[in-house]
């Protein structure tokens, strides 16, 4: 084992997300473990025109509850509304006192993939109709991705490390794990860290159609999202956001905080390959699970769950697959694997953290959540997938994967938490 007695530990005390399959941490673990699925037709614009017109769409979306006054809700970009909101649920779930906290030692690390989208083509049709003179002094606030971070810190006056990851689907589990090393480091007793994404608008589907990467299953929209299935077509665009509390140990236990689990390692490489399809059998993916196995000194048999990319795509799923075989051997065949995107969709910058409040969940239940519409055997994808239904599980170690287009990857290594 590599913690020495003076080695910071870090826990997870918090947790918070805004998805289409639950508003809370609780909605969403409820309606996951009962193989609920949050895709339907797109209602926020007509899709008619599109290849997919299907979205895990967050409607009639309250933002109010996280901010001062209305007027302080329309100069923020929905994106950076749905960090806020799912920020206030993990503080709440944290139960931390913030005024009574040192604010120099509280940081913030909410990344986001894409930004502010909706912000970006609607200032863009302004200025083509009305001209220049009538664009939003709040234009650029609005749209720049680093302002979900930038914007919570302002909010509840977080003064510590605070930083904006930025790595697409691979953006929130780098920001889980780049607060796990500058806790490790010292440099601050809790930081908030996460992603947001608010992309689902005809300028963001129609990019994603041009490339081919949706689903086109428009007439069945709950069975669109197949993570391992031989009949997948494609990912499904989600919105939303996840936020976590990570805590140095020590400082969770002087204020009695109830603690999920303990994140144990991390990796981060790249696969130097090709701007969107992973690198062949998931070289670099594979790379990135051994280095977090190596940074939290674990055997690859002592892995318990992995919480797969898995986003029902051809190609990346089988990839991810192989990557899992070369790492972990004959427990391969042993390990439930599931992807939770067949019930969320794929949320992008925001994908990582939410599903590392699921892995802490799993930690914290012993119950596995299932891969949705997993129902055709794909004879390039053969391991435990966790089909159809949630099951009982003695969960000690959660790997948690997140790989980017631009060959990014990212996996935290989580374990339950023993004093």
């Amino acid at each position: 084992m590599s913690h020495h007695s003076t080695e910071r530990r870090v826990v997870v005390t918090g947790l918070g997300v805004v998805t289409a399959l639950g508003r809370s941490m609780d909605a969403l673990w409820g309606n996951l473990i009962e193989g609920r699925c949050g895709i339907s037709r797109i209602t926020a614009f007509d899709p008619a025109p599109f290849d997919c017109q299907i979205a895990a769409e967050i409607r009639d979306f309250d933002p109010s509850p996280a901010f001062s006054s209305p007027k302080e809700v329309r100069r923020n970009d929905r994106f950076i509304q749905f960090a806020a909101v799912a920020g206030l649920e993990a503080i709440r779930d944290s139960g931390l006192e913030l005024e009574r906290e040192d604010r120099d030692r509280v940081g913030v690390y909410i990344g986001s993939g894409i930004g502010g989208l909706h912000t970006t083509a609607e200032q863009h049709r302004i200025l083509l109709e009305k001209g220049p003179g009538r664009l939003s002094p709040f234009m650029i606030p609005m749209l720049i991705m680093n302002m979900a971070a930038g914007c919570f810190s302002i909010l509840h006056k977080l003064r510590g490390p605070t930083l904006a990851t930025c790595s697409a689907c691979a953006t929130s589990a780098h920001a889980i794990g780049e607060a796990w090393r500058t806790l490790k480091m010292g440099d601050a007793d809790a930081i908030f860290a996460g992603g947001t994404e608010a992309a689902v608008i005809p300028l963001g589907l129609g990019g994603f159609c041009a490339m081919r990467a949706l689903s086109t299953r428009n007439d069945d929209p709950q069975r669109a999202s197949r993570p391992f299935d031989a009949q997948r077509d494609g990912f499904v665009m989600g919105e939303g956001a996840g936020v976590l509390v990570l805590e140095e140990l020590e400082h969770a236990r002087r204020r009695g905080a109830r603690i999920y689990c303990e994140i144990a390692g991390y990796g981060n490489t790249a696969d130097a390959s090709h701007i969107t399809a992973p690198a062949p059998e998931g070289e670099g993916a594979a790379r990135c699970m051994r280095m977090a196995l190596r940074s939290a000194g674990l055997r690859p048999e002592e892995v318990g769950y992995i919480n797969a990319h898995g986003t029902s795509t051809l190609q990346g799923d089988i990839c991810e697959t192989q990557a899992i075989k070369a790492v972990f051997g004959d427990h391969a065949r042993r390990l439930p694997v599931s992807s939770t995107k067949g019930a969320t969709g794929h949320l992008l910058g925001a994908a990582g953290a939410v599903e590392m409040a699921i892995c802490a969940q799993v930690l914290q239940t012993g119950i596995i959540p299932p891969t949705i519409n997993h129902e055709h055997p794909d004879p390039e994808c053969d391991l435990d997938y966790v089909p159809g239904a949630s099951r009982q599980a003695q969960v000690d170690v959660a790997l948690n994967n997140s790989f980017g287009f631009g060959g990014h990857n990212a996996s935290l290594l989580a374990r339950k938490f023993r004093g």
